[in-house]
């Protein structure tokens, strides 16, 4: 467990540290940014928010309240409270048109900044849980990595950025909503800003 903590937090820190991210939209306070390697595409949004850093950390921690702003999100309970700063969720995400509803078995590693210029963290992996076998009426799908990293700007607002490594399965969706056909991952962005603050 200790050493799936520290690599769930490790491989966010490696994806946010990659170079070559490509911005690919931008508005008000939203930036939307890509990065390909092989098969593998990820993308980062970066939120511009008017609460201070640790506030948007203890919201952004607390997964359950993730349906609140993200509508991808149908339901979201806790399997295991594996250790203060690590748990372990049973998300559903509804159905897309023509597929199956999916879900996801993720251990949510969340910590503070050990110096002031480090970002809060929030990393996000699936994980094998054997009380919590794939079931018949899901798509078991998989997170590779994905998370959060919130910069402190100033007393009262700050940076947050969302990061997510997808797999060529979820490729077609994600294309189609890059290229500008769906305003799902803005869409998002904002109801998360305007849940925040």
């Amino acid at each position: 467990q200790a050493y799936l903590s520290y690599s769930n937090i490790a491989a966010l820190t490696h994806l946010a540290r990659k170079p070559g991210w490509d911005i690919t939209k931008t508005l008000d306070n939203v930036k939307i940014w890509t990065h390909e390697e092989g098969a593998v595409l990820s993308f980062k949004v970066e939120m511009q928010v008017k609460v201070p850093s640790h506030v948007a950390f203890s919201l952004l921690s607390d997964f359950s309240l993730r349906q609140r702003w993200d509508r991808h999100f149908q339901t979201c309970e806790i399997l295991q409270a594996v250790s203060e700063e690590e748990k372990i969720y049973h998300v559903t995400s509804a159905p897309m048109t023509g597929h199956q509803p999916r879900d996801f078995v993720v251990l949510v590693s969340h910590r503070q900044p050990s110096r002031p210029q480090e970002p809060y963290t929030v990393a996000v992996r699936s994980v094998t849980l054997k009380a919590m076998p794939p079931s018949p009426e899901f798509c078991r799908s998989e997170i590779l990595c994905a998370g959060f990293q919130i910069y402190s700007s100033s007393s009262s607002s700050c940076t947050v950025c969302y990061f997510n490594q997808v797999t060529s399965g979820v490729m077609p969706y994600l294309a189609a909503n890059l290229t500008g056909s769906s305003k799902s991952i803005e869409d998002t962005a904002l109801e998360c800003i305007k849940f925040l603050e």
